[in-house]
């Protein structure tokens, strides 16, 4: 908002929510991107604050709708999303050997990472793996709770 404060040559806390423009909140976004040298993460974050915030403001301060509205129209920037990667054959038998067999914690953590490697699950649900969601039957599976209470089951590799 220094752009709003620089241009206008008041003080940030003296700014109205009509100085606040759409091309105000654009270049407070290309400033986190490109002086800060952030990627679209920080900027998506800072954006959907920025939108909370004019969607209170659309609620709360009808003169301001159309200033709100102009801001909440600023789409989010596209994300390229990269696979993910996975460990080689040679660096999970690595893993699997860590653990020390002859102490029960070390036959726990065998098993879950074992859990881990075969399922492809993550920590999180495989620590919320119980003896009911465990099915040894042929094929042997495993049920998980994921994130967002989503269930999913998953064949373990042999």
């Amino acid at each position: 908002m220094r752009d709003a404060s620089g241009r206008l040559k008041r003080d940030p806390y003296r700014l109205e929510v009509r100085d606040l423009d759409r091309d105000v909140v654009l270049g407070v976004l290309e400033h986190i991107e490109r002086e800060r040298g952030n990627g679209p993460r920080p900027r998506k974050a800072r954006l959907t604050a920025i939108r909370s915030f004019f969607r209170h403001v659309a609620v709360s301060d009808p003169g301001a709708l159309a200033v709100a509205q102009r801001v909440l129209d600023i789409p989010a920037k596209r994300m390229v999303l990269r696979a993910p990667r996975h460990l080689s054959t040679p660096a999970v038998e690595a893993l699997l050997t860590a653990p020390d067999p002859h102490t029960s914690r070390g036959r726990r953590d065998y098993a879950l990472l074992l859990l881990l490697a075969r399922t492809g699950a993550r920590v999180s649900e495989a620590i919320g793996v119980d003896a009911a969601d465990l099915h040894l039957d042929r094929p042997p599976q495993v049920h998980l709770r994921g994130k967002g209470r989503k269930r999913a089951c998953a064949p373990t590799r042999a």
